[in-house]
């Protein structure tokens, strides 16, 4: 954490304009940041804490996640001659200072007014739909298919970029408050739509993309060849993947960074990232590359992976062809094949909604393969909610809450 001199340094850049444009166009979750950050100019620490914590309780895990340099900072005034206000770093030292002090955030609850909401997924999405419901007197009950309660903050985030204790903490916050968490329950196979519509008033469906985007790298299936979100899974419930050898990572997101930044803690032998376009046209964040390449991790822009070459059933290298980009478009450059050595590959290229269940579950879905929603988040059944992962695709931890935050104050207009 910074000392106190240097955060009332980076608050004073603030010029705390008029137009708000971090908050109202930054920041999803249209967070007050002038006027929190107004509070750190006068050592009001506690009351910044309270501001930021009224309008998002999940503001300690935006200030560790959160793209600031596309959401608040990109959108702040000063930077557009000059460096932004440092929004993220601010945001993270009252969270910590927060923690140090012992400052315990209470959120007041109204009485009960006797309607129900299921929701399926406890993801960010669906624990900030579940947090808007309590406070406003729902009962609320959260269905989750895995063990752990969290959804990608847990199992999708490693523990070096977000401490499971925050998100523990978040967990608790919402059961303290009276939400009933079920794990181990599964949309499509323990509970479907219609078993819920007996049972509850509105539904938000907060399940996530989890079905990723591959392609075949050879004749027959490669038991090293992994899917991120298993990887990632693998490692966040302490489950290593053992002998990885030589990892490639096919990606240039943030999922790509973490997945291979994982695949170092797992003992990989060397681990490189592939991908086929250029640094300045990948969506990582360039604080998650910067920080990938000091833990050891091998970047190499511009190549696409075409196949794997095989020997005794396990694969030991990977073809692979230079690429250049043509109208922000990456496409192959002729003759430039070569070969990269690899015993793993990761596929960290996106992910997509389960299009089967939600088609099976009478969700209509757009033309992206998206759940089709309105401007309150309901889909075309009536009552059914849905957003995060499921709603558009590279979302953000932020994106998701207001995803959820839309949903739940769409309920409450019924």
């Amino acid at each position: 954490m910074k000392n106190v001199e240097e955060i009332k340094d980076l608050a004073k850049w603030c010029l705390n304009c008029k137009v708000k444009p971090c908050s109202k166009t930054g920041c999803p979750m249209q967070t007050n940041i002038p006027e929190f950050i107004d509070k750190i100019k006068t050592e009001e620490y506690e009351e910044a804490y309270k501001i930021l914590l009224d309008n998002n309780i999940f503001s300690h895990i935006c200030s560790l996640v959160c793209p600031q340099e596309d959401q608040c900072e990109g959108s702040c005034i000063r930077g557009i001659k000059q460096t932004p206000t440092k929004i993220g770093q601010l945001e993270q030292f009252i969270n910590e200072w927060a923690i140090e002090n012992k400052i315990e955030y209470k959120i007041e609850k109204c009485e009960k007014n006797g309607k129900k909401v299921a929701i399926v997924g406890s993801g960010p999405a669906g624990i900030e739909c579940a947090i808007e419901l309590l406070k406003n007197g729902y009962d609320v009950t959260i269905f989750e298919k895995d063990k752990v309660a969290g959804g990608i903050l847990w199992y999708g985030i490693p523990d070096f970029r977000l401490p499971r204790e925050i998100v523990q903490n978040i967990v608790k916050k919402i059961e303290n408050m009276g939400a009933i968490i079920k794990t181990g329950v599964e949309l499509g196979k323990d509970i479907t739509i219609e078993s819920l519509k007996k049972e509850f008033d509105s539904i938000f469906l907060a399940i996530g993309a989890t079905t990723s985007t591959t392609y075949s790298l050879a004749e027959k299936k490669l038991e090293s060849v992994y899917e991120s979100d298993v990887f990632l899974k693998a490692y966040n419930e302490n489950q290593f993947l053992r002998d990885l050898g030589k990892v490639v990572v096919i990606g240039g997101g943030n999922v790509a960074m973490d997945t291979a930044r994982v695949a170092v803690r797992m003992g990989a032998e060397s681990v490189k990232i592939l991908y086929r376009r250029d640094e300045e046209h990948m969506p990582a964040r360039k604080i998650e590359l910067k920080e990938a390449i000091e833990d050891g991790v091998e970047f190499v822009p511009l190549t696409r992976v075409i196949s794997a070459n095989v020997e005794g059933g396990k694969m030991v290298s990977v073809n692979c062809m230079k690429t250049e980009i043509v109208e922000g478009k990456a496409v192959d450059v002729k003759d430039t094949q070569f070969v990269v050595e690899a015993d793993t590959v990761v596929f960290a290229i996106g992910l997509k909604p389960e299009k089967a269940l939600l088609e099976k579950e009478g969700i209509v879905l757009n033309d992206w393969g998206m759940v089709q929603v309105d401007e309150n988040g309901q889909t075309n059944i009536e009552n059914v909610y849905a957003g995060g992962d499921v709603t558009e695709s590279k979302s953000t931890v932020c994106r998701a809450l207001a995803a959820g935050k839309r949903a739940a104050l769409g309920m409450m207009r019924k």
